[in-house]
């Protein structure tokens, strides 16, 4: 069982180690900058851009504060943004139209806790892509995990990965090429229904990958 942290619109070798493998998630540990826990990669005509979820940080005698208890901030209308976004980069897309009004919902409801927010997310894309989500979570944060079973390294932002997922239509590749491992949502909207055998097809790539957790 491979243990990793529930992110936003996770990335598609996440999604790919979710629906191959048995996953427990990590909710016990301490919040952590720079991480996909709050943030998700789009494709737009620009390029890649960073979809940021903003929280309320926790700074002074309280120090840092664990990833279950980090609040939302809606002071600023990064719900209504982040949708626009999504519709400005996909409407072209051949699926967007299809899956619309059920993944504009989850921007409709301002909740209090990111990781709350992210489960509700993960509930959304299982049902949208036809798989059971994982409901295996950590009771106490481990450090150490044994190196087969330890996938929580791919909350990391900016680790970098040797994984370059299938390539597959992708709306501005005529501009900038096919772009790698960006949110499930990019492969949701070109690829639709055939979204789930994509990837179960990317576990064959794992051993290319540096990390023990993936290697088969």
């Amino acid at each position: 069982m491979l243990c990793l942290h529930p992110t936003y619109f996770p990335n598609i070798l996440t999604m790919s180690v979710v629906v191959s493998t048995a996953v427990q998630w990590e909710v016990c540990d301490n919040y952590q900058k720079q991480t996909y826990r709050n943030r998700s990669l789009i494709c737009t005509d620009q390029g890649v851009h960073r979809l940021t979820v903003p929280i309320k940080h926790v700074g002074g005698a309280e120090g840092r504060q664990l990833y279950r208890d980090v609040e939302l901030d809606h002071s600023v209308p990064w719900l209504r943004q982040h949708w626009r976004g999504l519709q400005t980069a996909y409407r072209s897309s051949p699926f967007f139209e299809y899956y619309e009004d059920d993944i504009v919902g989850l921007f409709e409801k301002q909740h209090t806790y990111l990781l709350d927010m992210n489960f509700e997310i993960l509930e959304a894309l299982a049902t949208l892509i036809g798989f059971e989500l994982p409901q295996s979570r950590t009771e106490q944060y481990v450090p150490d995990l044994a190196p087969d079973t330890d996938a929580r390294f791919l909350v990391k932002a900016k680790e970098t990965l040797s994984f370059a997922n299938e390539s597959y239509h992708q709306v501005f590749a005529d501009r900038h090429g096919f772009i790698h491992n960006v949110s499930v949502l990019d492969l949701l909207f070109n690829l639709g229904p055939e979204s789930l055998a994509y990837l179960k097809r990317q576990e064959e790539l794992w051993d290319q990958s540096s990390f023990p957790a993936l290697k088969r």
